[in-house]
């Protein structure tokens, strides 16, 4: 009897650490190219002192050894792979925001916003916003 209770805790206890894995943005997620809708990279999102961020894992549309030419500051000429593009993104109602996100191909910084659709747990919508107030929403899509 003890055992029935123990395995039944054990299994609701993993569906809901699945399904709130599921309604969080941390974890592993695929990214596609804007123009020519092929995947370029993982980028893993996860959380350090309450604010989330995203770092490459992998290349999948470039060579591995790229590196970020056309940024400024401490990540001029440093490698893609392993590169923090997401940072400072603080939780809100229902999304995450006031952080920013880098474009390694250009070299330049956005403000960031990122947000889960209702129903659609695997899908990861990103939004870079320029000073100008003009943005660029793009999907990602959960690897794990």
């Amino acid at each position: 009897m003890i055992s029935k209770a123990l395995t039944l805790c054990s299994l609701i206890l993993t569906l809901s650490c699945t399904t709130l894995l599921a309604q969080s943005p941390i974890g592993i997620w695929k990214t596609i190219d804007d123009g020519t809708s092929e995947a370029k990279s993982h980028v893993e999102i996860y959380e350090q002192g309450g604010k989330l961020y995203g770092k490459v894992i992998k290349l999948l549309a470039s060579e591995p050894d790229a590196k970020c030419d056309k940024c400024s500051g401490d990540k001029k000429n440093k490698p893609v792979l392993g590169m923090i593009i997401i940072e400072d993104l603080k939780p809100k109602k229902d999304y995450w925001a006031k952080g920013s996100i880098l474009d390694p191909e250009n070299g330049k910084e956005y403000g960031c916003s990122i947000w889960l659709e209702d129903g659609k747990p695997n899908e990861l919508r990103v939004r870079g916003k320029h000073w100008t107030g003009l943005y660029r929403t793009q999907t990602w899509y959960r690897v794990r």
